[in-house]
């Protein structure tokens, strides 16, 4: 609840005020708060209902469904964070140029690529779960289905899938958080040349994006770079609990897999 009621606050914030809505900063900060808004209604709900309930089972087109739209968000986000250091980075070592360059036209065009980008990541991923042959376990080691898990019940060998995995969620988290290191780096690196009162300004606006930063990049770089053992860290990393749901194929009898 404090999530979504934070999150909504944000987004009416942000739309209810012309002036914010006009920066880029905060049109950025909007949809990313509307993202987080989405991503929490993906897995949660299904996760808060099995608490209630003994048997934790899921069909084969929720857990797909909730793959779709887990990556099709995470991505998005992903690469609207990307975005935004790119807007951090104009803003603070070329402020005079910010104005010209952080334009309304390209801020739209920036967030529709984001969006674009996240949902061809989250079909190539169910692309590669959706051919698979299921024909037990069935059972889930997390809360949520997401790609390394499923394809463990795939009966076939599954290396050249889980490479594939690697390639596409492994380094799209990789090669965007190498990015957005890269760009504070040269922030800060600028940041050495201006007066103390324009660090601390600079340094203020940047804490908390870096802050998300750490937060998404950090648990999706160590889950997707090695998908081929497990740990328990990874449940922790998801949202510190584990949960075994189980997956129903679509069928009209009521054989599991």
């Amino acid at each position: 609840m404090a999530i979504i009621l934070g999150n909504i606050l944000i987004v009416l914030t942000v739309r209810a005020d012309a002036h914010l809505l006009q920066t880029p900063m905060y049109y950025f900060l909007g949809y990313l708060s509307f993202i987080d808004l989405c991503l929490s209604c993906v897995t949660v709900p299904k996760m808060l209902g099995d608490f209630l309930q003994q048997g934790k089972i899921i069909s084969l087109s929720g857990c797909l469904a909730q793959i779709y739209f887990l990556h099709f968000l995470g991505a998005s986000e992903m690469f609207l964070l990307t975005v935004m250091a790119y807007d951090r980075y104009v803003a603070i070592c070329n402020p005079l140029h910010y104005p010209t360059v952080m334009n309304r036209p390209l801020c739209f065009q920036l967030v529709f690529a984001c969006w674009c980008g996240g949902f061809i990541h989250s079909i190539t991923q169910v692309t590669l779960v959706i051919q698979l042959p299921f024909c037990g376990p069935n059972e889930l080691d997390n809360f949520y289905c997401d790609v390394p898990q499923v394809i463990k019940l795939a009966c076939m060998d599954t290396y050249v899938v889980e490479v594939l995995m690697i390639s596409n969620s492994g380094l799209l988290s990789l090669v965007c958080f190498l990015v957005l290191l890269f760009s504070y780096a040269v922030i800060l690196i600028t940041l050495r040349t201006c007066f103390h009162q324009g660090q601390s300004k600079a340094l203020s606006t940047c804490a908390s994006h870096l802050t998300a930063v750490s937060l998404i990049f950090v648990p999706c770089v160590f889950v997707y770079l090695r998908p081929f053992c497990s740990f328990s860290m990874d449940k922790v990393l998801r949202l510190l609990h584990s949960d075994y749901p189980y997956v129903e194929p679509p069928h009209l009898h009521t054989q599991k897999y």
